[in-house]
């Protein structure tokens, strides 16, 4: 039976009353159960840490509705190994409830804290106290789990959206449960990717582990490994571009697999068009602002551009975030504008006549009053003490949240993308003329309302997978419920590890999402008098394209194969050359796998990719938090 026969699609009876008697498996199998519950818990903890280092490290999360669904097949089945068989199978619905416990803290969590509150740790240089990054992380984590309540009924059970990421989860654990050559292929591709990411991860900080615990014979051992195997920062590209023997930071291959497998998700369009910006980037506008600085260096009142006298190195990202900014900003406004028929089919959330047949399972709406009167009294609350928001902006980021929510939740079920940075841009520029002159107040507010959309949108498509197994949605709510718990209890003190200062931060990631939301909050708040004229440039020559872009892709469709992505163009301008490469590395390797054997990629390139970013990530993560806790406990004592 096809997905689609099975959902109700194309048939004329009533979808809740077929779903009930053909797909709902509530009844004949465990779902909610304490196992399940931790074991995702625990999952959900540590892909919460890779996310807020992907984050910084590229500049946004990967969903891990899939990584999840197989790492928590994988992980129970190796515990019940380790008890010698005493711990009983899993039930599918027990793995679905896991998976979606991991996605709620793996996603849900993290989003704010990788965006906004490193932005704001810029602009500041200090960092805000625990209780309210942690307060801030779980009331718009909780906001997003309640907005999505009356969102399943409407676009999951009714409208029947694809959400495309949700089918796949399900197929795949469907596959793992009724396949077992099938199931084994995918969990070794998975262990695969885990392996070699966690060597390169462990390889790339072998002399920060040798360095910090030096006085240890296994910080001797590391930095003996590290003299051993030598793994460097970078492969250079021998180009010399500059005068006067100024180099170019990143300009080479950054050797890792964390950006491969990254690129292997996204794709070639997105890969190529960072590559070109990249290349447009560093190979053409750098070599021509820095001689126009070495020019003009004897006169006194220049605005540099990215030379100043005495430096040896220049750092493309930091010039180019502002044409880059310009054009992901207006590329995403323009895309948003022009769907204005979504936005408005997302208002129309409608009611079914009558009583619906799976209402004694659906998630009753008095839960969402219950939830979102305390979580909405706790951000404005919150908001207000922390960050000088007036109550009435704090219930007007809330009342957006909603909206924009809509937006991203139809977004991702339609096309399985969610428009985060449009979401937060869309608050940043409401505030800009509302709360004039307070980077702040902006950046917080955006914060919030891009978190919540986002996790709405993300555990919509959790809620797409159970939908096709046939899960008791009231039990996957509790499940998501517990996720941001356990999201949040690790995120907090990662962040704070992550980030001992802003130098050590800013020296060990770029922080693409950062310095664009402060970017944009700077942008707003502060005018542009004190940019270089040639950044000045760069906002409207980006922003020009991220309008044409969009707009062209819109009234001729047929040349859009022949256009960059405006967003992976504008991300080429933000992120360093290195990574640029290291994703089309990527996104070429998984091209010539599907050209060789289509099927074959079809089934493992996704276990093997997120196996290698979650990898890479988690090990390195845990490095730099073990060096960086124990640098600061040798501090204080």
């Amino acid at each position: 039976m096809s997905l689609e026969t099975r959902d109700g699609i194309g048939s004329g009876e009533d979808p809740d009353l077929k779903w009930l008697r053909e797909v709902y498996q509530g009844e004949h199998q465990k779902q909610l159960t304490w196992r399940a519950v931790i074991t995702g818990g625990l999952l959900g903890m540590f892909l919460s840490i890779s996310n807020l280092y992907t984050t910084l490290k590229l500049g946004w999360a990967f969903g891990v509705a899939i990584t999840a669904c197989v790492m928590s097949y994988v992980l129970w089945n190796v515990l019940r190994g380790v008890s010698g068989g005493r711990m009983s199978q899993m039930t599918m619905l027990e793995n679905n409830c896991m998976q979606s416990t991991a996605s709620a803290a793996g996603y849900s969590t993290g989003g704010t804290v990788g965006s906004a509150f490193a932005a704001l740790y810029l602009v500041e240089g200090q960092h805000q106290p625990w209780w309210v990054v942690a307060g801030m992380v779980f009331l718009t984590a909780a906001l997003g789990v309640f907005l999505a309540i009356p969102m399943k009924r409407q676009m999951i059970n009714q409208e029947q959206l694809p959400f495309p990421s949700g089918i796949a989860a399900a197929e795949t654990l469907r596959s793992l449960y009724s396949e077992g050559r099938e199931a084994m292929s995918k969990a070794r591709a998975l262990i695969l990717g885990i392996g070699v990411g966690g060597v390169f991860g462990i390889l790339k900080n072998l002399a920060l582990v040798g360095e910090t615990f030096s006085q240890h014979a296994f910080g001797r051992a590391a930095g003996w490994l590290h003299k051993a195997l030598p793994l460097p920062e970078m492969i250079p590209l021998r180009l010399k571009l500059l005068p006067n023997d100024i180099r170019i930071f990143g300009l080479g291959f950054e050797p890792g697999v964390l950006m491969i497998g990254a690129g292997m998700i996204i794709g070639m369009r997105m890969a190529v068009s960072m590559m070109l910006g990249s290349v447009l980037l560093c190979l053409v506008i750098t070599p021509v602002l820095v001689r126009a600085d070495l020019s003009l260096a004897a006169q006194a009142g220049h605005a540099w551009s990215l030379w100043q006298p005495g430096m040896e190195e220049v750092i493309p990202r930091r010039w180019g975030v502002w044409g880059g900014t310009a054009l992901m900003v207006f590329s995403s406004l323009t895309a948003f504008a022009l769907q204005w028929k979504t936005l408005a089919r997302a208002m129309r959330m409608g009611r079914s006549s009558g009583v619906s047949p799976v209402a004694h399972l659906e998630v009753p709406m008095s839960w969402l009053w219950i939830g979102l009167v305390p979580v909405t009294i706790g951000l404005v609350v919150l908001m207000k003490i922390a960050f000088g928001i007036h109550i009435l902006l704090g219930l007007l980021a809330v009342a957006m949240s909603f909206v924009l929510a809509l937006v991203a939740c139809r977004a991702t079920g339609e096309a399985d993308t969610t428009p985060i940075g449009a979401m937060g841009k869309v608050t940043q520029l409401v505030y800009a003329v509302l709360a004039r002159n307070n980077s702040v107040v902006n950046l917080m507010s955006a914060g919030t309302t891009a978190a919540a959309a986002g996790s709405a949108a993300d555990l919509l498509t959790d809620l797409k997978s159970g939908y096709l197994l046939g899960a008791n949605p009231r039990q996957q709510f509790l499940a998501q419920l517990s996720g941001i718990v356990f999201g949040t209890l690790a995120i907090v003190p990662a962040w704070y590890a992550l980030a001992p200062s802003v130098d050590q931060l800013s020296r060990q990631f770029p922080m693409p999402a950062a310095n664009s939301w402060k970017a944009m909050a700077d942008l707003l708040a502060h005018g542009l008098s004190g940019l270089p004229h040639s950044a000045l440039w760069a906002v409207l020559v980006g922003g020009l394209l991220g309008i044409a872009l969009p707009l062209v892709e819109t009234l001729a469709p047929a040349l859009r194969r022949f256009l960059p992505s405006a967003m992976g163009l504008g991300l080429g301008f933000v992120v360093d050359f290195s990574n640029s490469l290291g994703f089309l590395a990527g996104a070429l390797l998984a091209w010539l796998w599907a050209r060789r054997s289509e099927s074959h990629a079809e089934r493992f390139k996704v276990p093997l990719a997120s196996g290698l970013v979650a990898g890479e990530s988690l090990f390195a993560a845990i490095l730099a938090i073990l060096c960086a806790a124990a640098g600061l406990f040798a501090s204080v004592k």
